[in-house]
């Protein structure tokens, strides 16, 4: 037996979170009857639990690190009709993935897609503080102090303070510099509005780690899927715990388009 918001996650239609919100809203039925009970719990091999009148069954796990490029937006679709990472990638009739956080439209880097709620939910949560490592092209010359500001923690548009991070030069061109910045926190557009704390916008934003899980190999707009030691090690660095699921959906097809 498990929880039913656990059940929702394991099906791939939608975090733990937002499980418990189709739930409480009365969406979710279980053998025929609304559940709005969140410590429900139904037998994965027994009980037939829909959604909106659609029945869920538990998938098998995907996990795939794509390379978002720019021009993307990170969300499974767009009321504004532009193009977003789920159009980068295959997956088989009926499979639902979704990104695990955010990155910008502009913003290009490592993003994880996958229909494991379990694990998604425990990358997002603060309180794990998932490493997220971003190569920043800021405008004009950082001095040293300013560098040091960023890395101990600026005061945002908003009046909140960042967290301390890791900051390292990589490069000065004289008209911009290059940052490297590992967070361990994620306030929408965080870097961007660092960098206009410190008075050096930045131009340029790519995300070349997160979790442990790097961009080698990878060319913008490619994915690959997660090799079992990579999800345990995600699994590891945020607490999420381990899951079997009975009923089993085939993966996506190849490695990516034009890889």
């Amino acid at each position: 037996m498990m929880r039913l918001q656990r059940f929702l996650a394991l099906g791939g239609i939608a975090s733990r979170r937002k499980g418990e919100e189709l739930i409480t809203e009365g969406r979710v039925t279980v053998n025929g009857r609304v559940v709005t009970e969140l410590g429900t719990k139904v037998d994965p091999d027994r009980d037939k639990v829909s959604v909106k009148g659609q029945r869920v069954l538990a998938q098998r796990h995907v996990h795939l690190l794509l390379y978002k490029p720019g021009g993307y937006v990170t969300t499974a679709s767009d009321p504004e009709g532009r193009l977003t990472v789920m159009d980068l990638v295959q997956r088989p009739a009926g499979e639902r993935l979704y990104p695990v956080g955010r990155l910008d439209y502009n913003t290009e880097g490592a993003l994880v897609l996958t229909n494991d709620g379990d694990l998604a939910f425990a990358l997002m949560h603060p309180r794990h503080g998932v490493r997220k490592t971003y190569r920043a092209k800021l405008k004009g010359t950082l001095r040293r102090d300013e560098v040091e500001l960023l890395a101990g923690g600026v005061v945002l548009d908003d009046g909140t303070k960042t967290k301390p991070a890791e900051v390292h030069l990589i490069g000065d061109t004289g008209r911009h510099t290059w940052l490297e910045i590992t967070l361990r926190e994620g306030k929408n557009r965080q870097i961007h509005r660092m960098g206009d704390a410190v008075g050096h916008p930045v131009l340029k934003l790519v995300r070349v780690a997160y979790a442990g899980l790097t961009l080698e190999g990878l060319k913008p707009g490619k994915w690959r899927r997660l090799t079992d030691e990579e999800v345990a090690g995600l699994r590891e660095r945020s607490g999420a715990r381990s899951t079997v699921v009975r009923r089993q959906a085939p993966p996506p097809r190849g490695r990516g388009r034009g890889r």
